[in-house]
């Protein structure tokens, strides 16, 4: 792709969320929703093959059907409120209608099933644009209506959303499909504070995408596909071997990793709500994508491949792609100790 196409494309992604975190007003939002599509099509099909093809299709078709659903909703609630205000959503329909939409455009259990065929279908860097940066429009959204949203739909979802995200990944061999389970079952636990601890859930996003955009580039540098190929990393880079081991353990929320304090902080509120079942079902959620974890940890520190080619020293290759890497290890792994400081910045 030339770089030009490249620069205005990336340019219109950013000003698609951007136009959507500051606006006010649905339509302006809903605009944003789709500059944010868009621009984001043609990265999906630059690989020129059927299945990028086939994942840029599916993509669209979802996005588009969320999209109009969210518009719509703003239509229904304009004609009853005579207002396009974002933060004044007050009829039932609107509620349901405008909790399906957001869910589509964001993955979450039910409406979860595009998300693993379409990063399939994409190369690594793509996978990681539509992990991270994808949510952040549509999670936008959610934060300021969420008073607004139905909360027994959202409480359910988030329930099916950590048990799929866990049992689905649990017999994938793809590292991109293991991925898309992990931001489902990610997204249930985002749903489930939303409703109680709405800043709680920011600071769970902001971990999140520290956690995945590290996870990612670990991927895109020993270029790894499925589980197979991680066995040879070790060859490629024994510490960032060790590190992207260290990086699983914290996106499975083991302590004292990164990804153990909003698992924690979130399970002690939903407990002062008293939701005791609740608590307990998340909490033996984790235990299935951490299986999945682990055994991707067990591929990546202790196999290694039959057929290991001795004609290149791997560990001699030069690269200059490691530049953002060590700070984002070191944010993925090493957070625990400022936790105090982040509840104090976030609630």
């Amino acid at each position: 792709m030339s770089p030009y196409a490249l620069s205005i494309l990336m340019s219109s992604l950013s000003l698609g969320t951007m136009i959507t975190l500051i606006s006010n007003h649905w339509f302006m939002a809903w605009m944003g929703l789709e500059i944010n599509t868009l621009a984001i099509i043609p990265l999906m099909t630059k690989l020129h093959h059927p299945r990028a093809t086939e994942a840029a299709i599916k993509y669209f078709l979802i996005q588009a059907s969320a999209s109009a659903l969210i518009l719509y909703t703003s239509t229904i609630n304009a004609w009853f409120t005579g207002e396009w205000t974002i933060m004044n959503t007050q009829t039932q329909l609107s509620s349901i209608m405008l909790t399906i939409a957001l869910s589509l455009k964001l993955g979450i259990a039910p409406f979860h099933l595009w998300l693993p065929d379409v990063l399939q279908g994409l190369n690594l860097m793509t996978c990681l644009v539509l992990s991270t940066w994808q949510k952040l429009a549509p999670m936008a959204l959610l934060i300021m209506t969420h008073h607004l949203l139905n909360p027994y739909m959202l409480i359910i979802m988030a329930l099916l959303s950590t048990l799929i995200g866990g049992w689905g990944g649990l017999n994938q061999t793809q590292l991109r499909k293991i991925m898309a389970y992990s931001s489902i079952a990610h997204m249930g636990w985002m749903v489930l504070i939303l409703m109680f601890l709405p800043p709680l859930m920011m600071m769970n996003l902001l971990i999140y995408l520290i956690l995945t955009l590290c996870m990612f580039m670990m991927l895109i540098y020993f270029n790894s596909l499925n589980i197979n190929k991680l066995t040879v990393s070790g060859i490629k880079n024994p510490v960032l071997t060790s590190m992207m081991m260290i990086t699983l353990m914290s996106l499975g929320g083991l302590p004292p990793t990164s990804g153990f304090i909003p698992k924690w902080l979130i399970i002690q509120e939903i407990t002062k709500q008293g939701l005791m079942i609740m608590a307990s079902l998340m909490a033996l959620s984790t235990l299935l994508s951490l299986f999945f974890y682990l055994r991707l940890s067990y591929a990546v520190s202790l196999t290694s491949s039959p057929n290991v080619p001795n004609s290149k020293l791997y560990w001699r290759l030069k690269t200059n792609t490691l530049h953002p890497l060590p700070i984002m290890i070191m944010m993925s792994t090493m957070l625990i100790p400022i936790t105090p400081l982040m509840i104090n910045l976030f609630l």
